[in-house]
């Protein structure tokens, strides 16, 4: 946000030329999730009840969305031009300084939860935004009216309370951010509310009741891959550089790096410890043997784990 100031809200700053904007969503709740009693969001509460196992956020199990989703908007493109002529145009999703949410409720693709994600009434908030800018002037869509009321479930279930108020939320907080973003240590005071939280967080979403109309998506690119669902920290926490490098392909937990996927597993082994619900030997061994580790970062969070 330093970097790019107020070109984040004027888009022909960012492109110049840029006179619209055509906003898509696209589901990624992977296409064998089950219809349980109480809706995939009781599946993915029981998981976080389980202290040894690590949960990564549901986005995150498949293919990496912004290959996935910019593609496909390349390909709107062309067919737009197919139609219209050449004309100027560009394709983002979560890769540019754009206000994604702001735009896509602008254009009536929903509305501002009060977690701050887009809402849709017929498709929750489990899906991708992403956004063609154009030089062509089209007719401005309808924004849809909230439909949030007085429910504040996403307010009430953060585990670190980063939503500070209604739309409102203080990333430094949150619990995505810093398992993804933050490069540094885990402040000491959230990390014991990551639990078994290793790589994002969805629980804003798994709260909201607009999400039992979540959609599950069409493209085998967000199935859940397997190693990232259900997997145990002790198991993960033996990944070698070379083996994260190679089960994270083409997936977007590749980008944190080994150094921080260490440091993440190992404030959810500490958790796991501090519950008292887990076999404390095989955890311990294993974060021993990461106690000399070379990196300064992972050897503080694996000295912290060792004393939960």
């Amino acid at each position: 946000m330093q970097s790019h100031g107020l070109k984040r809200a004027r888009p022909a700053e960012l492109i110049p030329g840029t006179v619209s904007v055509i906003t898509a969503r696209m589901d990624y709740l992977p296409a064998n999730t089950p219809g349980l009693p109480g809706g995939w969001q009781a599946l993915e509460f029981r998981r976080l009840g389980r202290p040894a196992e690590g949960i990564v956020s549901v986005y995150a199990r498949g293919r990496d969305y912004h290959k996935v989703m910019r593609a496909r908007l390349q390909q709107l493109a062309e067919q737009i031009g197919a139609h219209v002529g050449p004309f100027g145009h560009r394709a983002f999703t979560d890769s540019a300084p754009v206000l994604e949410a702001e735009l896509a409720s602008r254009s009536g693709q929903g509305w501002r939860g009060k977690h701050t994600l887009l809402l849709n009434r017929e498709a929750g908030s489990m899906f991708f935004l992403g956004e063609i800018f154009v030089d062509i002037a089209l007719p401005p869509s309808e924004a849809v009216t909230p439909h949030c009321g007085s429910c504040q479930a996403c307010i009430d279930i953060c585990p670190t309370q980063a939503i500070v108020a209604p739309g409102k939320l203080d990333a430094r907080r949150c619990i995505s951010y810093l398992t993804i973003e933050h490069a540094g240590p885990i402040p000491l005071e959230f990390r014991h509310l990551m639990g078994n939280r290793i790589y994002g967080c969805d629980d804003c979403q798994l709260a909201c009741p607009w999400n039992k109309f979540a959609q599950r998506s069409s493209l085998p690119d967000f199935d859940e891959r397997q190693g990232l669902t259900g997997q145990q920290l002790e198991t993960l926490f033996e990944w070698s550089e070379a083996t994260f490098l190679h089960l994270t392909e083409g997936s977007p937990i590749r980008r944190i790096g080994h150094e921080r996927w260490l440091r993440n597993i190992a404030v959810a082994m500490g958790n796991a410890l501090r519950s008292g619900v887990v076999e404390p030997a095989s955890l311990r061994a294993g974060l021993q043997r990461r106690a000399d580790h070379p990196s300064a970062l992972v050897r503080e969070h694996v000295a912290w784990a060792l004393v939960q």
